[in-house]
């Protein structure tokens, strides 16, 4: 990815305030340039992240395969690509370990990096998923999200409605595993 030129975002910031008649108004003085460092320093954050070094660093054992491992109401943001909003909630992670086991640390490091980039919620629960599989060989993986929309509550519809998505694979794929399992681990 090319490096980001903050001074140009902020001046094209400046610009769409300016645009949509706001410019001369003294609440957007600076605006630009902090909008550019939020985008930099936190909404895009992830996209210069290596998710399968989080997955295969220090923090990554080899062992046998052992028990599900959940986690639960991870806090969660992320950019919708379509109106340039967040969405924001939280997540739940399953998988069965295969031949690693990651630490739990690194499981949501690697989620964070994959929800600070522009993406569709859908995309970025089987991403999510995608990688556990890949990069710890997991046997079966699940992640649920469970996101309020601001592109849906703040135009449009106006609804506060939270959309819920489960992307899963391996063992953890519906007709893999007892549905009731899945539901009592993913707290659905």
């Amino acid at each position: 990815m090319p490096p980001r030129d903050l001074p140009r975002a902020a001046r094209a910031i400046g610009e769409f305030l300016d645009a949509m008649g706001l410019s001369g108004d003294p609440a957007v003085i600076g605006t630009g340039a902090r909008v550019a460092e939020a985008w930099d320093q936190d909404l895009l954050a992830g996209v210069d992240v290596d998710v399968a070094r989080l997955l295969t660093d220090e923090s990554v054992v080899t062992a046998k395969p052992g028990a599900l491992v959940v986690l639960r109401d991870i806090s969660i943001a992320t950019m919708c690509p379509h109106h340039l909003l967040p969405a924001l909630g939280d997540a739940t992670v399953a998988y069965l370990p295969g031949r690693r086991i990651a630490g739990l640390g690194a499981i949501v490091a690697a989620l964070h990096a994959l929800s600070r980039r522009l993406t569709l919620q859908e995309e970025l629960g089987q991403r999510m998923v995608d990688a556990l599989h890949e990069h710890l060989h997991a046997r079966g993986a699940a992640c649920r999200l469970r996101l309020r929309h601001t592109c849906l509550a703040a135009r449009g519809e106006r609804e506060r409605a939270i959309v819920e998505t489960l992307a899963t694979s391996g063992t953890l794929a519906p007709g893999e595993v007892d549905a009731t399992l899945l539901s009592v681990a993913l707290g659905a």
